[in-house]
C-alpha cells in the first residue's frame, strides 16, 4: 500500500503569538514549532501501523520552505520513510492542497491522510480540497480506520453513536483523536531520519484563493473578582449586575 500523509508545521502552545507588517502576517521569529498534532498522533501513526501490518510505505509532504525540514525529519524519525517538500510558501488552504492532490496523482497513492485540522487554523478544508481536485472519496474526522484490499472501513464519532462508513480507494481521509496512539521517535529513528530521503520539488501551483486582511490577538482577560466563600449574596448581585449571566 503507497501511502501520502500530509505533515503540517504549527507553533508549540506555549509560543507568544504576535504578527507584523501591519498585522498581515504571523510573525515567526523566537516561535518553537511542532508537527501539527493531528497530523503526527493520528494520521501518520496510523499510516505507520497499515504499513506494518500490510507492508508498503509511507511517504510525508508539506507545502514550505526549508524551515518545515526539521519537523519533516521529526514525522521521519517516526518512522516514515520518505519526505518530499513542496518548495513555496503555504498561501492558503486550496494552494497547499492542489499542491500536494498534483502530487498525489502523479504518484498514485493508494491511500492521502491529513490530520482533521491545524491547531493554529483550525480551517479543516485542506483534506476536503485534495479529495475534490483529485476526485476521490474524502471522509473526515474519522477516529478508526480499517483497510482490507481496494476498500477503507471508516468511523467517526456522532452525537450518540458511531458512524461506519466504507469506501473505495484510492481515498482521503482525515484523522481525529482515536485513530491512533501517539508514538515517541527513538535514537535508532532519529539516527535513521539523517539518512532518509528528503525530496524538494518546484510548486506547480501559483494561485490562491484568499488574501489575509488582517490578523488580531483575542482581547485581554479582564481582572478576577474575588468573593468571600461566605458572601453568597454578593456573588448573586455580581452576576446579575456586572456579568449579567442571571
Amino acid at each position: 500500500m503507497n501511502i501520502l500523509v500530509c505533515i503540517s508545521k504549527a507553533p508549540d502552545t506555549t509560543s507568544k503569538i504576535t504578527f507584523k507588517d501591519n498585522d498581515t502576517k504571523f510573525n515567526e521569529d523566537g516561535v518553537q514549532f511542532i508537527v501539527n498534532p493531528y497530523d503526527e498522533w493520528y494520521a501518520l501513526v496510523r499510516a505507520l501501523e497499515l504499513k506494518e501490518a500490510q507492508g508498503g510505505n509511507v511517504t510525508i509532504i508539506s507545502v514550505g520552505g526549508a524551515d518545515y525540514e526539521p519537523i519533516m525529519r521529526k514525522a521521519l524519525a517516526i518512522g516514515a520513510d520518505e519526505a518530499v517538500r513542496v518548495d513555496s510558501p503555504a498561501i492558503d488552504a486550496y494552494q497547499v492542497a492542489a499542491e500536494i492532490a498534483n502530487y498525489a496523482t502523479s504518484n498514485a497513492f493508494d491511500l492521502v491522510l491529513t490530520g482533521k485540522e491545524t491547531i493554529n487554523y483550525n480551517g479543516s478544508q485542506v483534506g476536503g480540497m485534495i479529495a475534490a481536485i483529485m476526485d476521490v472519496p474524502y471522509t473526515s474526522n474519522a477516529t478508526k480506520l480499517e483497510v482490507s484490499g481496494n476498500a477503507a472501513t471508516i468511523e467517526r464519532d456522532k452525537q450518540g453513536g458511531v458512524e461506519v462508513l466504507e469506501v473505495n480507494l484510492p481515498a482521503v481521509i482525515s484523522a481525529a483523536k482515536g485513530m491512533a496512539e501517539q508514538r515517541i521517535p527513538n535514537m535508532r529513528g532519529i539516527m535513521a531520519a539523517r539518512s532518509k530521503p528528503l525530496s524538494v520539488i518546484s510548486a506547480t501551483v501559483t494561485d490562491s484563493l484568499t488574501e489575509t486582511i488582517r490578523f488580531s490577538l483575542p482581547p485581554a482577560k479582564g481582572d478576577v473578582t474575588l468573593i468571600d466563600p461566605e458572601n453568597i449574596t454578593e456573588l448573586i448581585n455580581l452576576l446579575h449586575s456586572e456579568a449579567k449571566v442571571i
